[in-house]
């Protein structure tokens, strides 16, 4: 891919995250460090590539192995209502699936630590997240419902 292709779809990422921040405003979302949060991360790199065009959509989208990833307003809308206008410490997030909101959450908490009970997810996350390099989230293969 070229540079000029590549700072073209770039840009285009960017201004699909700003219309999708625009419409969580417009849903009602009001908290800015969740806002920044949820801007400052790329949701396209997180669903499969076929489906890199509808990221930013407020859809959940399928993941495989009968799961999906969550439509970006219950993702604003779920950190929103945990933060309560505070801040986070260390946080606790059961389903991992393929890492988006744990990187959304990165942004807000100290420290978040994600269990998956489906490995091939886990791996997935594992992989969508060391590209964004975030030292302060932790996965953990385990079954969230058993304590």
């Amino acid at each position: 891919m070229s540079s000029e292709v590549l700072r073209a779809a770039l840009q285009t990422a960017q201004r699909a995250r700003t219309r999708m921040i625009e419409r969580l405003r417009e849903q009602g979302v009001r908290d800015e460090r969740v806002l920044a949060a949820m801007m400052a991360v790329p949701r396209h790199l997180f669903v499969e590539e076929a489906l890199a065009s509808r990221a930013y959509e407020d859809t959940a989208l399928p993941l495989g192995l009968q799961q999906t990833i969550s439509q970006p307003f219950v993702v604003a809308r779920m950190i929103e209502i945990l933060r309560a206008g505070r801040e986070l410490g260390k946080t606790l997030e059961v389903g991992t699936g393929c890492g988006y909101q744990a990187a959304v959450l990165s942004h807000v908490a100290t420290e978040v630590y994600s269990v998956e009970r489906l490995r091939p997810l886990l791996d997935r996350a594992r992989n969508n997240l060391r590209h964004l390099r975030l030292p302060n989230v932790r996965l953990k293969h385990a079954d969230g419902s058993l304590g």
